[in-house]
């Protein structure tokens, strides 16, 4: 099966429109067989997809370390690569699994925007991915809602150490583009005018359920050429079911509000006969700024699900309908189609 392409910015990297979210196959919320992993891992390489994203926190190494036993089995060049800098990984006896939400024992992760840091995360990351080098490198979770009252002074040292570090590792061909995956808007409004991205994984951010960044960082970003990754299509599960909401939102209990936005969805949805997995998939990967949607996938049925909801056909007559419930903001882009059709038929 042929997964569309699109490019990095200006950099030549191509992603598929799809990528696979390694999050989950590092035992994020729940334990995951190395089996299990494995196989959706390869599903999604035989099924076309040839985006795959981790981290050095995702199961604090088991992601990539899965991720790099799968691909080794496949030409280097085939697949495209994103890991993230911004924690190192530490053994620690006393750590109990599921802390920071992976389950996974022995193992912490601790926050590092030094240079020296930055070049002792990419070294492991390489080793466990088994590759020579990562594609795309980001910084990972800087942001205020992350760091508190230490923000400044880490956004100053992500500033100075950590992104500098890692345009020293594109120059040396260490990796091919850089950027930062966040889940916060107000940082990449912070950090884009400052220093040079090749791109943003912005997660959560702009999806079906909500597009408070439609003319923030979205249009920042299409106005410099920074391309736009979307991660948490799905909202970290409240749009994960193809039934009805499911219970979490940012990796928290959903709230009244949201879970009462996500039943309009659904509710939609479910009167035009189409899949919400499907309807958000696609909803972000019709504004232009956007080069890819990564959705966190743990088993080959997963992968399935995303690949079919990825190229479902969605009736120009449903966009119109969520938008006319106001689910979609008004000036947010639609598949051409429907674009088309709403041009025709306001």
């Amino acid at each position: 099966m042929a997964v569309r392409s699109r490019i990095i910015a200006d950099t030549g990297v191509s992603v598929t429109e799809l990528g696979f979210g390694g999050a989950a196959v590092g035992n994020l919320y729940e334990a995951v067989s190395d089996r299990e992993a494995e196989e959706a891992i390869a599903e999604a390489y035989l099924q076309g997809v040839r985006y795959f994203d981790t981290a050095p926190f995702y199961g604090y190494g088991l992601s990539e370390s899965r991720l790099g036993s799968v691909l080794a089995r496949f030409p280097a060049e085939s697949a495209v690569v994103s890991s993230k800098v911004g924690r190192v990984i530490e053994l620690d006896a006393k750590a109990m699994g599921a802390a920071d939400g992976f389950a996974v024992d022995g193992r912490r992760a601790v926050f590092d925007y030094s240079r020296s840091g930055v070049l002792r995360s990419v070294d492991g990351s390489v080793q466990r991915l088994r590759r020579d080098r990562i594609d795309i490198l980001l910084l990972h979770d800087v942001g205020r809602a992350t760091h508190g009252r230490n923000h400044e002074r880490m956004l100053t040292q992500a500033l100075d150490e950590a992104l500098p570090a890692m345009a020293e590792l594109k120059a040396a061909g260490v990796c091919r583009a850089i950027g930062i995956g966040v889940n916060e808007e107000d940082v990449c409004l912070d950090i884009m005018p400052r220093f040079g991205l090749d791109c943003i994984l912005l997660a959560g951010r702009y999806t079906l359920l909500e597009q408070g960044a439609l003319d923030g960082v979205m249009a920042e970003a299409a106005r410099r050429g920074v391309s736009i990754i979307i991660g948490g299509p799905f909202n970290s599960g409240l749009l994960a079911d193809p039934r009805a909401p499911g219970s979490t939102y940012d990796y928290k209990p959903a709230d009244r509000r949201m879970v009462e936005r996500a039943r309009l969805i659904y509710e939609v949805c479910r009167e035009e006969n189409v899949d919400v997995r499907a309807v958000a998939l696609q909803f972000v990967l019709a504004h232009p700024a956007v080069a890819s949607v990564v959705a966190g996938l743990r088993t080959p049925h997963e992968v399935a699900g995303a690949l079919a909801g990825s190229s479902e056909t969605i009736p120009a007559s449903a966009w119109n309908a969520l938008r006319k419930a106001a689910v979609l903001s008004a000036g947010a882009p639609l598949p051409s189609h429907a674009m088309q059709s709403l041009a025709n038929h306001p």
